[in-house]
């Protein structure tokens, strides 16, 4: 009897509980319509106007200025194209990117050297005032990047950087935020392993290349990234640096091309060198793309 009477119990709690679940399980899917709704709204927000250069970028300058906002051309055309290939003088934009590959690529490995020796040496080695010295750099790095303007180019101008790849190679190369990162990556490594090393006789140079490096290669790879991205897209600095046409990275050279293509003169050619500028950087996120995700949950995930 007590048997039927915990039977048809456990039966009755159930049958309560069931309809309380859909109910919960309604609600979350409702919450996730919700969430794509907008995550297509605001994709297609910012795909149209990208969509829409693209497109302006195979137009005639006649359709441009007769037809106003249209979102496919009437006739499709790559003239744009040929002439701003064939514009080597005043807006060489072939050589402008080729100089921001260059820039980008050798600030972004020299930025990798960098921040894992600091890295390393402000979690591995220990030195009086360790970490007020960096929490001071941090702080510090906490004010607006106009504030170093002046100073800078005065340091810059000093070293007869002018107009030269150093000018915005070196300048950022121990930034703390790259240096954070790896600083806090670098502390989830055991300290068991470095000394285990030195049992064996290691010095820290060893431990340096053959054990930490090594392990922090995930965290190396997210900061490069960062970087690289970060020097292409820099535009205050290199319109400050930059005289020169011919030694412009592409950032600087789109702000020269409102003079020689803008003012509704040829809005097509204008459009297609911001295209062509965007191209670098669009393949390396094809490319690259598990690690823009793993940035985003190693920023997610950082320890303190």
């Amino acid at each position: 009897m007590n048997n039927r009477v915990e039977i048809s119990d456990s039966t009755s709690l159930t049958k309560s509980t069931k309809p309380v679940k859909e109910r919960g399980s309604g609600r979350i899917k409702i919450s996730k319509y919700l969430a794509y709704l907008f995550l297509i709204i605001v994709s297609a927000i910012w795909m149209v106007p990208v969509i829409f250069g693209i497109t302006t970028s195979f137009r005639s300058q006649t359709e441009v200025v007769n037809e106003g906002f249209r979102l496919l051309p009437v006739n499709w055309i790559v003239d744009n194209y040929m002439a701003i290939l064939e514009n080597t003088s005043s807006a060489p934009i072939l050589q402008w990117i080729w100089n921001s590959i260059f820039i980008a690529t050798t600030h972004t490995l020299l930025v990798i050297v960098v921040i894992s020796i600091t890295g390393y040496g402000y979690t591995r080695m220990k030195f009086k005032g360790r970490d007020v010295l960096f929490f001071t750099l941090l702080a510090i790095s906490f004010f607006p990047n106009v504030v170093n303007l002046i100073p800078s180019y005065k340091i810059i101008d000093t070293l007869g950087w002018v107009n030269t790849p150093w000018a915005m190679i070196v300048p950022g190369l121990a930034g703390m935020g790259n240096i954070f990162l790896v600083r806090q990556f670098m502390k989830g490594i055991p300290k068991e392993l470095d000394e285990s090393a030195k049992v064996d006789g290691a010095s820290d140079f060893v431990i340096f290349f053959r054990i930490v490096l090594p392990l922090i290669k995930p965290v190396l790879i997210v900061c490069g990234l960062f970087s690289f991205v970060g020097s292409w897209n820099d535009f205050l600095w290199p319109v400050i640096v930059y005289t020169d046409v011919q030694k412009m990275p592409v950032t600087a050279g789109l702000l020269l091309l409102q003079d020689v293509y803008g003012n509704y003169r040829m809005i097509g050619q204008l459009m297609g060198s911001a295209i062509l500028a965007i191209i670098p950087t669009l393949l390396l996120f094809f490319f690259a793309q598990k690690y823009f995700v793993q940035a985003i949950k190693l920023n997610a995930g950082i320890k303190g």
